[in-house]
This record gives structure tokens, C-alpha cells and sequence, in this order.
């Protein structure tokens, strides 16, 4: 017997017709829903997609004050040098004017050398102004130990898909060849860094003074966010220090399984400046995580800056589901002013922006 077509009769036809549209308009919305919202749902799902990279070794980090150099080297495994050892800085410089000036107040007593390299661009190739070389008299006390480099930059046209991370492979190439030209010799530890990984002065002194310390070492930085009132973890690791050879590269990547631990600070999105929040969201190489104009108003800048929340409206960038689920939302203030570093305790007045309770920024 032939089969016979559905026929609907008229009492069902509009409950199901009805049915039909409801499952067209929550799919739809479902279809939108994981549209504008991909990278925060590619993100949530992270833990499934993504492998964290290997383990680290640690070097558990001793340090008191008063306490001597030779002691500290032996609780390290380490035996203490007759001299210390030459130390070079190296950073590549964007807008971090006030994080430099505090870094190098820190340091100066231990580093040989600054070695400071600025562009006219951004990693994505917009025009800028040379900050450091026009605010360099703000660094006269230590323009004695200053080694400056400037490189021509690359200006990115609207139709320019150039990798920003390229550009950022080329600066840090140039930086090779000012490392050089500022003296560095084989034996000299090389501390490579962004300008807001600021290690701390009891971390440099025990790495030129101690002997047998590993050729390449990572630096474990406390990780904060807008100021030292928002610490966020420890989970910063991209500074590191080398005993200077042949083989020596300036790069920002792993380079060692070997990382010593709580070795300085990680100042991220540190600005005086409402203005410069927005130059940096335009000009870091994470430049495409701006996904709405309305990201870069002021007004939203600064209610997300004292509440602790992500600019980017982003969730955080964690490799297992319990991890991310903890540092969903805010981050939890701290008023905790200690252990910080002593320029900036010293000068509160003036960094009062970095401290608990200082949230609100200026207007340029």
C-alpha cells in the first residue's frame, strides 16, 4: 500500500506552526548568541583545546634583609663570587614612562647598563611619539648608565595585514645588536624583560653575586593589573636572566625549564593616563581584542579600572576549569602596601595612582 502524506488538520496545524517559529527564534538567537560571544565562549572552553605548557623546575627564593650574600648563596646551592658581575637591563620601550622611572630607581644600584630600545611605531604599525627621547631629562640620574637605541618603525596602512608579532620579532632583533653596542661582554648577566616586569634589587644582587646560578633562568613575577591594589597571581614568567654568551638571544618566550621563584613585580595596564590605557589597547600586539569601539571610552576605562574588571571583556586565560572558574569576575582588592618597591613607597605622592585606593586616573 502506497504511503500516505501527512496531512495536519486544522486544530493542530497552528500549535505546531507555532512550535516551528519558537525553535527558529531560539536557534537564531543561539546562532547570535555564539557569534558576538566566540572568543569568550572559545576561552571558557579553553581547558579542552589547549595543553599548558610544560612544568617548571623551581628554585625556591630566599631573602631577609641583613642577611649576608654568602648565606644567601648557599641556601640557593650556590657559593658566593669575590666580585659581583656586570648587569645589563634590557627593555624595549613603548609609553611605560613612570614604570621605568620606578624601575631604574630600584636597580641602579646593581646594573651596569640601561639598555633601552624605542620605536616611531607601535607593534601594529601605528605612528608614535618618541616618549623616552623627549622625556629622557626626567632620567638624568642615571643617564650615565643609559644605552638608548631608536628604530626606524614600519606605519601600517588600512589595507596592511602585517603580523604584529613580526614587527615585535624585529624589534627584539634590533635589541641584539644594541645589547652589543652597549659593552656586554661573555660572563655579564643579561636581564631580559618588558619595561613593566620589573625585578627586584635583592633578585639582581643575588644572581651577580653568586657563582654556579643556571646560564638561563626565568624570573617568577607577582602578576597585578592596574596597580598594586589588584594583584592577580604569580603566574607571570616571561622575564628572565642569562649569563651572557655566544648563544645569547634577546627574546620574550621560554627559553628554560628553570624559573626562580617570587623574583619581582608584573605591573600590567600600570597607566597615569586614561589616554595611554587606550594607546595600549590599540597598539600592543593583542591589538585585536578590541572588538567594540565603545572599549575605548574613557568613562568605561575607568569604572572597569576600580572595579578590577578585564578591559576586554574577556574571561581569564587558564588551562583548567578550576583555575578559570576562581578568577572569574573582579579581582579581589588587596590593601596591602608591602613589599613593593621602595622608590614607590618612598614617593607616594607622586605614584599614588599605583597604591590602594588610588584607582582613579587623570585626565591628560
Amino acid at each position: 500500500m502506497p504511503l500516505q502524506p501527512l496531512r495536519l488538520s486544522r486544530r493542530s496545524s497552528p500549535k505546531f506552526v507555532f512550535i516551528i517559529l519558537i525553535l527558529a527564534l531560539f536557534l537564531s538567537t543561539c546562532l547570535v548568541g555564539i557569534f558576538t560571544n566566540c572568543q569568550k565562549i572559545a576561552y571558557f572552553f579553553r581547558p579542552l583545546w589547549d595543553k599548558p605548557p610544560p612544568p617548571f623546575s623551581r628554585i625556591p627564593h630566599f631573602y631577609a634583609e641583613n642577611v649576608s650574600m654568602d648565606h644567601l648563596c648557599h641556601l640557593h646551592g650556590w657559593s658566593v663570587r669575590s666580585e659581583p658581575r656586570r648587569v645589563f637591563d634590557a627593555i624595549i620601550f613603548s609609553n611605560e614612562l613612570d614604570l621605568v622611572e620606578i624601575r631604574w630607581h630600584e636597580l641602579k644600584p646593581y646594573v651596569t647598563k640601561f639598555v633601552l630600545m624605542e620605536s616611531n611605531t607601535t607593534f601594529t604599525g601605528i605612528r608614535k611619539p618618541l616618549y623616552f627621547a623627549s622625556n629622557r631629562a626626567r632620567f638624568a640620574f642615571a643617564e650615565s648608565q643609559i644605552a638608548y637605541g631608536f628604530l626606524p618603525g614600519h606605519i601600517r596602512s588600512p589595507e596592511s595585514h602585517k603580523n604584529p608579532f613580526k614587527l615585535e620579532s624585529e624589534h627584539r632583533m634590533a635589541m641584539n645588536r644594541l645589547i652589543r653596542q652597549a659593552g656586554i661582554q661573555f660572563g655579564d648577566i643579561l636581564v631580559m624583560s618588558d619595561a613593566d616586569e620589573i625585578p627586584s634589587p635583592h633578585t639582581i644582587k643575588l644572581l651577580q653575586w653568586c657563582d654556579e646560578i643556571p646560564p638561563v633562568l626565568h624570573l617568577e613575577l607577582k602578576h597585578y593589573m592596574y596597580s598594586f591594589e589588584f594583584p592577580v597571581d604569580y603566574s607571570n614568567w616571561r622575564a628572565s636572566a642569562h649569563i651572557y654568551g655566544p648563544l645569547t638571544h634577546y627574546r620574550h618566550s621560554r627559553m628554560s625549564n628553570i624559573i626562580l621563584s617570587d623574583a619581582g613585580w608584573h605591573c600590567s595596564f600600570c597607566f597615569r593616563y586614561l589616554q595611554d590605557f587606550v594607546f595600549k589597547m590599540t597598539a600592543y600586539s593583542h591589538a585585536d581584542r578590541v572588538k567594540k569601539k565603545e572599549f575605548l571610552d574613557h568613562r568605561r576605562i575607568q569604572k572597569l579600572i576600580c572595579k578590577g574588571d578585564n578591559l576586554f571583556d574577556m574571561l581569564p586565560e587558564e588551562y583548567n576549569f578550576k583555575e578559570l572558574i576562581k578568577k572569574m569576575g573582579s579581582i579581589p582588592r588587596s590593601s596591602s602596601a608591602v613589599h613593593l618597591p621602595a622608590y614607590l613607597i618612598e614617593n607616594t605622592d607622586k605614584y599614588k595612582f599605583l597604591l590602594p585606593g588610588g584607582c582613579v586616573r587623570e585626565q591628560e
